[in-house]
């Protein structure tokens, strides 16, 4: 007996230079070394990532998906290497429960558009609010702001339409094994991300690609039957029986029947509104530190050796950890041929945050350097972990002298190996370079700044040239996560509250634009699952 199912054949490993085509053949080969080849298998590229480990030996590692009928007794026990994929639809089961109004859906990041997609789709015809403003007025808002202008405490790289992640490399890696990866894949395409996404194994969109994306989603929301409203921040909510019936706006009271709160990691007024409402919440850890910049073409050539310029291989990228004997520190969001960005919201603060465009052309390499903080380190509660966060970003703004310049070092004063030193091979791209020297003591916490010492002269073990004295490191990076995780049940309902679904990053359930977006769809489910379509 036969059953139909797809196959993915892993770990596949050719030279860069030899083609696909051997791929599929090696996968075809596989399958007919333990008797599961038939007639009627297709074989396609499911994923492929690059193993640079050996520079003399590049290797491009595949993963072929076999989709076809298979013997069903010897898909229980595939071999080792083989998986049965696990993709799937997002599919509703509809609730008996009547709205009384629209359901809400509180921001317009990657959580909030794909709940509000999913349930425009089917029939609830949800309201999105957004705090910001849409992509162009984003635009035009940043760039004021990046050449010098004035901040929008409001429309920034925060918050608007697409949030936080639409201004930053527009990665779509993540950790989580969830069954709706490939569906938020194939929207983003169908929205016009590129193809490739689907197959690298480390995806990006970009921001000037991620932006078109964001509006053609939003326009498919609206096609739907949802509506958008930018400008329109949540001050308060309005409960009755255990159930808001209520958000209270900038722009006045909204009734609804649900709400999704999608707010995003930044939106601390919310936090503390919902906290005074009596919404459960909690501290978390997160990690603070700085964005420490390379030439590209130093990385790649570290990474990539006599490869470097191969048009096959792209920019290199790294990954790279390491534990102290109390916390760990890692980079994050590493940004090939990007820049480091203006990321605050917040008037008398500085912080940054990476960027880059979908050729990632820029001259320099640029990642986050973080160090753990642990809840005891502030206080352990949601109002201190808020808090010690906001007094990094002030220190940092005064640190760079109060006009929105931020403080950075090179590693080789950071390291002892250098004094008093200006940029030299690596020019800061930070505001077009609007930065002044100060030690990061007078801004991050006494353990980041030994902790990133350390950890600097380990990864220039890994990656030659990575704690080179020209480096250079500009602060503060303190928005990786959420400093608090609203509290919720299985159900993902806020504890004690019927209609209330805490979503994303900034209910502290995700860690990426990909899992804020999988955490969307599973929210908007749950929504489904108990209430009718409205």
């Amino acid at each position: 007996m036969k059953r139909r199912e797809k196959i993915l054949i892993n770990g596949i490993r050719l030279p860069i230079h030899v083609s696909e085509g051997e791929a599929l053949k090696e996968a075809r080969r596989r399958l007919r070394g333990v008797h599961l080849l038939s007639d009627g298998v297709s074989f396609s590229i499911y994923r492929r990532a690059t193993d640079a480990r050996k520079r003399d030996a590049i290797r491009f590692v595949y993963t072929v998906l076999a989709d076809g009928e298979f013997p069903a007794e010897r898909l229980s026990s595939l071999p080792e290497q083989m998986s049965l994929l696990s993709d799937a639809m997002p599919t509703p089961l509809y609730g008996s429960e009547p709205l009384p109004a629209r359901p809400l859906v509180v921001g317009a990041g990657p959580a909030g558009l794909f709940a509000a997609l999913l349930l425009a789709e089917h029939g609830y015809r949800p309201l999105v609010i957004e705090r910001g403003g849409s992509i162009e007025e984003r635009k035009a808002a940043v760039s004021r702001f990046l050449s010098g202008g004035p901040l929008s405490t409001e429309t920034n790289i925060q918050f608007g339409a697409g949030g936080a992640g639409t201004f930053s490399d527009g990665k779509l890696v993540t950790r989580v094994k969830d069954p709706f990866s490939g569906y938020v894949l194939d929207r983003f395409v169908s929205f016009g991300a590129p193809g490739e996404i689907k197959v690298l194994a480390k995806p990006h969109v970009g921001t000037d690609v991620l932006s078109r994306v964001v509006e053609n989603m939003i326009r498919a929301i609206e096609a739907a039957g949802g509506e958008i409203r930018y400008h329109t921040r949540l001050t308060g909510i309005r409960m009755s029986g255990g159930r808001v019936v209520a958000a209270v706006t900038n722009e006045g009271e909204i009734p609804l029947g649900a709400m999704i709160l999608a707010i995003g990691h930044s939106a601390r007024d919310t936090y503390r509104m919902l906290m005074r409402s009596g919404v459960s919440v909690e501290p978390k850890p997160y990690s603070v530190g700085m964005r420490i910049e390379h030439l590209q073409e130093d990385i790649d050539r570290a990474m990539y050796g006599s490869l470097a310029a191969d048009e096959r291989l792209g920019h290199a990228e790294y990954n790279l950890a390491h534990n102290t004997k109390v916390r760990g520190v890692y980079t994050f969001c590493m940004c090939p041929g990007g820049e480091v960005v203006a990321a605050t919201d917040t008037e008398g603060a500085v912080l940054t945050n990476g960027m880059s465009y979908h050729a990632r052309n820029g001259k320099n390499a640029n990642s986050a350097v973080l160090c753990t903080v642990f809840k005891e380190d502030y206080g352990a509660t949601p109002e201190a972990a808020i808090a010690s966060q906001e007094r990094i970003e002030r220190a940092a703004f005064l640190a760079g002298g109060g006009d929105y310049y931020a403080p950075f070092i090179t590693v080789g004063d950071l390291l002892g190996k250098t004094e008093a030193s200006l940029p030299t091979r690596v020019l800061p791209t930070y505001m077009q370079g609007r930065v002044r020297p100060a030690h990061p003591d007078t801004y991050l916490p006494p353990f980041a700044v030994s902790g990133i010492k350390d950890a600097l002269s380990a990864f220039g073990r890994q990656i030659k040239g990575f704690d080179s004295d020209s480096a250079l490191l500009t602060g503060a990076e303190t928005r990786s996560s959420s400093p608090v995780r609203i509290l919720r049940t299985e159900e993902r309902r806020a504890l004690g509250i019927e209609n209330l679904y805490p979503a994303g990053e900034g209910a502290g359930y995700a860690g990426g634009i990909t899992s804020a977006a999988i955490d969307g769809v599973r929210c908007a489910l749950s929504l489904m699952k108990q209430y009718k379509p409205f």
